[in-house]
């Protein structure tokens, strides 16, 4: 069990990148106009020019924390991080589910206004199911790795 968490954290590290170019969604101001893709990186390219601060805490939760995570459940599966790392480990996955839960409040805000017209793209789902594959093997590493150690 302890190699498919390996497998599927190491793939976390090729997909996380993809998620963030990915279009979360199509966004228009009126619908007889055309819809911009708005993805991870050029919703933080945006943000960088109008409020850095919130561009700052968008990187940390939609970038840094993931992949951080990612890494450092890499390391602990190799035997290259201690096991006391996990809690912290799993706290800063969840920092990354605040960013879903983020554009999602901004998808139903748009809508209910109705000034303008969002539709969900892919990349949100694939962003989404990225963090919530995180979460899930943060939480099967201890199991799998008291297992490995009884064999």
């Amino acid at each position: 069990m302890l190699n498919i968490l390996r497998i599927a954290n190491l793939s976390l590290l090729i997909l996380f990148p993809i998620a963030w170019f990915a279009p979360l969604m199509r966004a228009g101001l009126l619908p007889i106009f055309g819809l911009s893709e708005i993805s991870v990186i050029s919703g933080m390219q945006a943000l960088w020019d109008s409020d850095v601060a919130l561009a700052l805490l968008v990187t940390a939760f939609a970038l840094f924390a993931p992949y951080l995570k990612t890494i450092g459940l890499a390391l602990v599966h190799f035997n290259l991080l201690k096991d006391k790392t996990l809690p912290a480990l799993s706290w800063i996955g969840k920092l990354a589910m605040a960013d879903v839960f983020l554009i999602a409040l901004y998808i139903v805000v748009i809508k209910g206004v109705g000034f303008g017209r969002v539709e969900t793209g892919w990349g949100l789902y694939m962003f989404t199911a990225c963090i919530l594959a995180s979460i899930a093997i943060s939480a099967l590493t201890p199991k799998a790795k008291s297992q490995a150690l009884a064999e």
